[in-house]
């Protein structure tokens, strides 16, 4: 940029001088200047006083700086939009769209790393090789020898060798190769009916089964319900977003502890009784879990007679803000059913 031979103060002040009589020519010939140059001075600062000159300049500095940042600003949307459609999650690829920027788009390394979500170091971090070939060859090796042993089996036979000890490791290596395992599709079980005996006193063999509903926001939760077959009476409830087979066991557990073991608890086929969970739990408590064939709800029908008793007097007649509400309504529902409701003992020709 060129610089100005004069100040704001002393164009300001041939201006003055010529509106008390001086003539052009003599100013120009005094300053140096030619009489077009004058005049442009006049066009621009004829009427301020020098501090608003200096205003004046410090707007042009300022909208200048503006209508940079602005610049920038539409060419990094561009070179965004440019990169939008590919996947840009791992950092070797987020290096090659800061490199792209930097080329393309005469971006500075600040700014490109900035717009990738990259840090500086990271995008000049060069890997080093991690000599991986002795594990490579014992890897491929191993799988040759035993073609159905998956990652982690072989990860352990190769701990054990000394040669790993990250897991991470050996299966990054282990898909390198390509020496994934196709696992096979599992049997769908078929379960026999199972005969139930009798209950002929309290806690003797519960029921339990799920149902579910949903806040007024739309998101679903869960409601466990729990009945003692000889009574008819509520057990207990578990109301959540989302309900394990370990919570499952847990609820089951805390229930044993304030009312005692029963022999059986019945229930269908869902994954949450099924899980190893639940397979632990009935081997440490010495609780039999019995299972009903699939697809045959009325073999487990006094926990059905339950589900739609509490669906119709307590679910379909609440509208549930939040969970902590579903909760609370839930609970008041399980005191008056437990309060209001006669249980008597089932008979033989119902179990029929």
């Amino acid at each position: 940029m060129k610089k100005k031979r004069y100040t704001e103060e002393q164009i300001i002040g041939a201006i003055k001088q010529h509106e008390s009589g001086v003539k052009v020519d003599d100013i120009c010939r005094q300053m140096n200047i030619s009489s077009g140059t004058f005049y442009n001075w006049r066009s621009k600062y004829a009427g301020l006083e020098v501090s608003e000159a200096k205003r004046l300049k410090q707007l042009e500095s300022e909208n200048a700086k503006l209508k940079k940042l602005l610049a920038e600003k539409l060419l990094e949307n561009e070179a965004m939009k440019d990169v939008l459609f590919k996947k840009v999650v791992k950092p070797a690829s987020k290096k090659k769209i800061v490199t792209h920027f930097k080329k393309t788009y005469q971006f500075s390394e600040r700014t490109s790393c900035d717009l990738v979500g990259i840090s500086r170091t990271g995008f000049r971090y060069q890997a080093k090789p991690k000599g991986d070939q002795a594990i490579r060859k014992r890897l491929l090796e191993l799988a040759t020898k035993h073609p159905s042993y998956g990652y982690l089996f072989l990860h352990g036979l190769m701990k054990s060798e000394g040669l790993v000890c990250n897991k991470k490791r050996t299966y990054r290596i282990y898909t390198e190769l390509g020496l994934q395992v196709r696992t096979k599709k599992r049997k769908k079980l078929i379960r026999p009916r199972m005969p139930m005996f009798v209950p002929n006193r309290p806690d003797v063999r519960w029921s339990m089964d799920f149902v579910s509903d949903q806040l007024a926001n739309g998101r679903r939760f869960r409601v466990l319900n729990v009945i003692d077959d000889f009574t008819r009476e509520m057990v207990g409830q578990l109301t959540a977003f989302s309900i394990s087979g370990r919570q499952v066991g847990s609820f089951l557990s805390e229930l044993i502890e304030t009312r005692g073991k029963p022999a059986q608890v019945v229930c269908d086929n869902g994954t949450e009784f099924t899980s190893k969970a639940m397979f632990f739990w009935q081997q440490q408590t010495g609780v039999k879990l019995g299972f009903i064939q699939p697809g045959k709800p009325t073999q487990n029908a006094f926990i059905e007679s339950l589900n739609g008793k509490f669906r119709s007097e307590c679910l379909d007649q609440n509208w549930f803000k939040s969970i902590e509400q579903a909760i609370e309504k839930i609970s008041q529902w399980r005191n008056h059913y437990r309060q209001n409701y006669y249980f008597y003992p089932i008979s033989v020709a119902e179990q029929g």
